[in-house]
């Protein structure tokens, strides 16, 4: 499947808002830019009048325009690969693809060729993440990965000392970009299994669980998460706007998920919450 990308260019104050209308109408990925964002969503769910309704809404509120094009596989591997550069989170974690230099005197690496999959540090929500992986043990747990992406994630967890990792994603592509990505890292401990939150059926609970995904199906699925994670163990969430945290600490406090901390970085954010 190909995907469509729609580039909209907006003031920040009203491109925070646009990306919360169009998630309500299926995109579940977004990327900054310094003229606003892009958006993306599967070719065959692309409804230009549904994009040009929620454009509508805010003319006359700022400049405002978009536009949008298919990006193919094929062409959507090139973009990335001409575009991804050799990253440093929180001056510990290295990431790059196998064709950048290894840099020196860094703790851990992690080695991404992101193809058509989402994840490879560069956006604010996954390096949040990674930025709370580092101050959870992970020593010997059984952790899982939802919407996986690159499997950079899991391959963190790993890193970290994660005894198991099940990483869980939608895409077919994906689960196979995340189970070539662990192997180049040496990750043998790392499961890719296609599905979504069906698929947890019948697991044994994990230690940590790592959700990012987007808002709306956090919310929808949150219930899922929780009840694989035992008491006193953590659960981190992101893909999702400071805005919608309130929404999240409401649904999660539903299900006996408490909120410890959070991060920001341009708005995203990335939050701990443990079980009851």
């Amino acid at each position: 499947m190909d995907f469509v990308e729609v580039r909209v260019q907006a003031p920040r104050e009203l491109a925070d808002i646009l990306v919360a209308e169009l998630a309500e109408v299926g995109y579940d990925t977004f990327e900054d830019n310094d003229e606003g964002f892009c958006a993306y969503i599967g070719e065959g769910d692309f409804n230009s009048d549904a994009v040009a309704e929620v454009m509508s809404r805010y003319e006359g509120l700022g400049e405002l325009g978009y536009e949008h094009r298919v990006i193919t596989r094929q062409n959507w591997n090139a973009e990335w690969e001409k575009n991804f550069q050799p990253l440093i989170i929180a001056d510990r974690v290295s990431v790059r693809a196998p064709f950048h230099d290894k840099p020196e005197g860094l703790e851990y690496e992690i080695v991404i060729m992101p193809r058509m999959s989402f994840g490879t540090g560069h956006h604010e929500t996954t390096a949040l993440m990674i930025e709370n992986q580092l101050d959870i043990d992970h020593q010997g747990k059984r952790v899982l990965d939802m919407g996986c992406g690159t499997g950079i994630l899991a391959i963190m967890a790993v890193h970290l000392g994660a005894a198991e990792v099940l990483a869980v994603d939608v895409e077919p592509w994906t689960v196979e970009n995340a189970a070539d990505n662990a192997a180049e890292n040496n990750c043998t401990n790392i499961e890719c299994r296609l599905g979504g939150v069906e698929v947890l059926e019948g697991e044994a609970p994990f230690d940590i669980i790592l959700a990012n995904i987007n808002r709306n199906v956090l919310l929808e699925d949150m219930h899922a998460y929780a009840a694989l994670l035992p008491q006193g163990r953590p659960i981190l969430f992101s893909g999702f706007y400071q805005e919608d945290l309130s929404k999240i600490e409401a649904e999660a406090k539903k299900h006996a998920l408490v909120y410890q901390s959070h991060r920001t970085k341009n708005n995203w954010v990335s939050a701990i919450f443990t079980k009851l």
